[in-house]
C-alpha cells in the first residue's frame, strides 16, 4: 500500500483491494464528496460482517473499543483501507516513513477531515483471505503499540503496585516476629524482598518507557510536518 501511494501521481488517490470485496461502485459517490470541498477524505466501513467467521468478528469488535479506549486517534469500528484521498492527505501519509505501518491508525493520525462511508459487507469474488488469525492478532499487537502509551503506563503502575505491596507485606512480617516469632526462618522476608526489588525494577523500567515513547513522538511529530 506504500508503495502504491509513494507512486501514485493523481489529485485523487483510491486505495482498494483487488479481490472485489471493496465494491468500486461506491467511488462515483466517494468522488463527489471531495469535489464539494468539505472533506480530505472518504473512508469506508463495515456495517455488517456477514460471512466472516462469528470468532474473528467478536475479536475485531473487542480491538476497536479497546483501541478507542487507549488510544487518542480515531480508529472507528469497521474501518476498511477502502478509501479515496486527496493529493495533499496522500502527501502526508507517505512522509511518516514508519517501518511497522498500522495504516487504519495512520490514517487517522495525520488529522484531516473524512466521511465516513457504510456499506454491507460483500464477499470477495475470487481467492481467499491472506489474513489468519494469528496475522489479525499481530496486526492489533502492532496498532496499540504504535498508537497508544498504556502499555507502557501498565508497566509503571504494576511496578509501583508491587513496591508497595512488597513493603507493606515486609512491615508485616517483622511485626509478626518480634510479637509471635517466625516459624520459617528467612522464607517470607526473602519473597519480599525479591518482590520489592521487582517492583523497583519494573517501576524504573517502566520511568525509561515514558521517556522513549515521548521521544517516538516527537520523532514522529517532527517527520510529520517534514
Amino acid at each position: 500500500m506504500y508503495a502504491g501511494l509513494c507512486h501514485a501521481n493523481g489529485d485523487y488517490v483510491a486505495v482498494m483491494d483487488a479481490d472485489m470485496q471493496d465494491p468500486p461502485s461506491l467511488l462515483p459517490q466517494m468522488l463527489e464528496l471531495l469535489l464539494n470541498g468539505t472533506y480530505d477524505s472518504v473512508a469506508t466501513r463495515r456495517i455488517t460482517r456477514s460471512g466472516e467467521p462469528l470468532i474473528r468478528s467478536w475479536f475485531a469488535h473487542r480491538f476497536y473499543q479497546l483501541i478507542n479506549k487507549i488510544s487518542d486517534t480515531d480508529i472507528v469500528d469497521g474501518a476498511r483501507d477502502f478509501r479515496l484521498m486527496k493529493r495533499s492527505m496522500v502527501d502526508a501519509i507517505i512522509a511518516l516513513g514508519e517501518y511497522n505501518r498500522f495504516s487504519k491508525g495512520i490514517f487517522g493520525w495525520v488529522g484531516f477531515r473524512t466521511y465516513w462511508l457504510s456499506y454491507e459487507n460483500t464477499e470477495r469474488v475470487a481467492g481467499s483471505t491472506k489474513w489468519s488469525f494469528w496475522k489479525l492478532f499481530k496486526y492489533a499487537i502492532d496498532g496499540i503499540l504504535n498508537f497508544s502509551q498504556v502499555p507502557l503506563n501498565i508497566s509503571s503502575w504494576f511496578g509501583i503496585s508491587m513496591t508497595f505491596f512488597a513493603a507493606l507485606m515486609m512491615i508485616f512480617i517483622i511485626v509478626r516476629k518480634f510479637l509471635f516469632g517466625d516459624p520459617v526462618n528467612g522464607w517470607a522476608s526473602l519473597i519480599c524482598v525479591i518482590i520489592f526489588i521487582g517492583g523497583i525494577q519494573l517501576f524504573c523500567i517502566g520511568i525509561m518507557g515514558q521517556y522513549i515513547a515521548k521521544i517516538y513522538m516527537e520523532t514522529i511529530s517532527t517527520t510529520g510536518l517534514a
